[in-house]
């Protein structure tokens, strides 16, 4: 169990993000990479198939991120980080909510040579959601590098103004081409891209409106991330 302390607050409050060390333990981090290997393969060990199945061994584009959205109602590893009362707990503390709900996690995974997620923002994505507020909890799985592909946030973003307009998700020419044009719509010539290079186990909780994406994995080594 954990809080976000008061400093940590502020920080997300004036950044639109915040790293958390130490969320979760090796054994646990050891577990969901063999719950990834699972549920990337097909085998979903509650029998209830993943809301939304964006790659499968054999099947799937190899160049494109690895992407499975509500893992937690197939696999049981995953359910166990996914519906963690303390994450629950920091987000509303973040957002200064009286609670909060699970509404997706994301097992995200980017081998060697694989390409770019699109920068966006996840209200964009719920436009249905009233109010339109959320907090992400993104959790490396690997330590991460600049050049392994992990993920890019754009400091103070959440400030901009609200855009719902959605790129493409996978492998974009360009994943940084929208979240320009919105800082241009701020008079923001040069963004501030910060890329989350942090050891496994470590968390950052972003706004629902804080820009953010991810470039190419050219490293040679794996990244996965569990988002909740």
């Amino acid at each position: 169990m954990f809080q976000v302390s008061d400093q940590q607050t502020r920080d997300f409050h004036r950044d639109g993000f915040v790293l958390v060390d130490g969320l979760i333990d090796d054994d646990t981090i050891h577990r969901l990479r063999d719950a990834f290997e699972r549920i990337f393969s097909g085998r979903f060990e509650t029998g209830i198939r993943p809301d939304e199945v964006n790659w499968q061994a054999g099947e799937s584009d190899p160049t494109k991120t690895r992407q499975i959205c509500n893992g937690w109602k197939a696999d049981l590893t995953i359910a166990g980080t996914s519906l963690r009362a303390d994450i629950g707990e920091a987000c509303a503390m973040l957002g200064n909510w009286p609670g909060a709900r699970l509404q997706v996690d994301n097992a995200l995974w980017k081998p060697p040579g694989v390409g770019s997620i699109g920068m966006h923002r996840d209200c964009a994505y719920l436009s249905w959601l009233k109010p339109r507020e959320m907090i992400s909890c993104w959790i490396a799985l690997d330590d991460t590098t600049a050049d392994g592909g992990t993920m890019q946030l754009v400091r103070g973003s959440h400030r901009w103004k609200s855009s719902d307009e959605l790129g493409e998700f996978h492998d974009p020419a360009d994943h940084q081409v929208l979240m320009r044009t919105a800082a241009a719509g701020e008079g923001i010539d040069d963004p501030e891209i910060v890329s989350v290079v942090v050891k496994k186990g470590v968390c950052s909780f972003h706004h629902g409106l804080t820009w953010h994406g991810s470039a190419p994995n050219k490293s040679r080594s794996h990244r996965r991330a569990l988002v909740v």
